[in-house]
This record gives structure tokens, sequence and C-alpha cells, in this order.
């Protein structure tokens, strides 16, 4: 039962990163190569997991990681190359942030997560019992599990706010080794990211 859901929560993720580049594609005909190339390997990538089989999930536990960070990285590759040059960024990063996008993709999530918990809570679930996010103690193993196929939701509104070239140098601060958002940059990202939510419930 346990790798059923994993492999649901993680099919569900890389289909809503191929699905997001496809819709970012209708109106960027000058990275239809690009984001082509990346379509198809986030597909083959998509079978792949979908192929994984194991009586547990320790038993598929470290494939499955390997092949979601790849799917995470073609990901996040294709939505650099699609913003302005001053917002592109070199991968995910966080603790600290590298760059203004994961600043706000960091913060983000920490809202998703907010979100999720108090869901699971609400479903009568312990938030700390997870299958795939379980090595650490006393973490909410449940909610970085069940987060996975949400996260599109997070990535939707930052990847807006900077596409739409709302976001200037007055909404991060630079601190030791990378930047973290400041309350202007809060104050927006939380605007946006209820806004969002509210439409999409």
């Amino acid at each position: 039962t346990g790798v059923k859901w994993v492999k649901e929560w993680i099919l569900n993720k890389v289909d809503h990163q191929a699905q997001f580049i496809r819709d970012l594609r209708k109106h960027r005909k000058q990275h239809h190569t690009l984001m082509d190339d990346k379509i198809d390997r986030l597909e083959n990538l998509y079978v792949s997991i979908q192929q994984l089989t194991g009586e547990t999930v320790s038993d598929i536990a470290d494939t499955l990681r390997g092949l979601e960070g790849t799917a995470g990285r073609l990901y996040f590759e294709t939505l650099s190359k699609l913003l302005a040059k001053e917002y592109q960024f070199a991968g995910r990063s966080s603790r600290p942030a590298q760059n203004p996008f994961n600043a706000f993709l960091n913060y983000a999530y920490g809202m998703l997560y907010g979100k999720v918990e108090r869901t699971l809570i609400l479903a009568g679930l312990d938030p700390y019992l997870g299958f795939l996010h379980r090595d650490d103690y006393n973490q909410l193993s449940f909610v970085f599990d069940f987060i996975e196929p949400y996260r599109i939701h997070a990535e939707t509104v930052v990847f807006r706010l900077f596409s739409a070239k709302k976001i200037n140098q007055s909404h991060t601060d630079k601190i030791t080794n990378g930047y973290s958002l400041n309350q202007e940059g809060k104050q927006l990202l939380v605007t946006a990211f209820n806004a969002y939510t509210e439409v999409a419930t």
C-alpha cells in the first residue's frame, strides 16, 4: 500500500511538471525546441516511475528519489530559461536560497506546508507518520510526502510573479551566502498565493 501511494504522489508531481511546461509552451514559440525536449524527458521519467516495483517503499526509495530528482532538475532548468535574464537561476536551493526565485519559492512552499499539515490533521491523519520521507526523527514526514503533488501550486504562483516582472530588488535582502524575502516580498507573495488558492478552491 505504501509503494502504491508513494508512486502515485510522485507520478502526480512529475505529471504536473510536464503539464505546466505544456501550458507555458502555448505562448512561447521561440522556446518550443527546448520545451519539447524537456516534456519528452519528463514523460520518459514518468514511465520509469510507473514501472518501479517492490514489496516495501524501501525497495524502491533510492531509485524513486533519483528519478524524482532528475525530473526536478529538468523542470526547473526549463522554468529558469523561460524567465528574463535577470531572473534566471541555477537550479533549486534552500537554506539559504541562492537567488530571489528560490527565496520566493521556499517561502511559498512554507505556506503550502502549513496548509497540508492542517488538512492532514483535520482528516484525522498523523502528520509525523510518513512513507518516503521517514528518516528523520520528530519530523512532519507525512506532510513532506503528501505535499508532493501540490507543489505545483506554489510554483505556479511564484513563476507568474516573476514572468509578469512583478518582482524587483526591493522584495529580497541579501544575507550570508544567499537571499531572503523581506516584509515587502512576503506581503506580495502572500497576497498572490491567497488570491490563487481562493480561485483554485
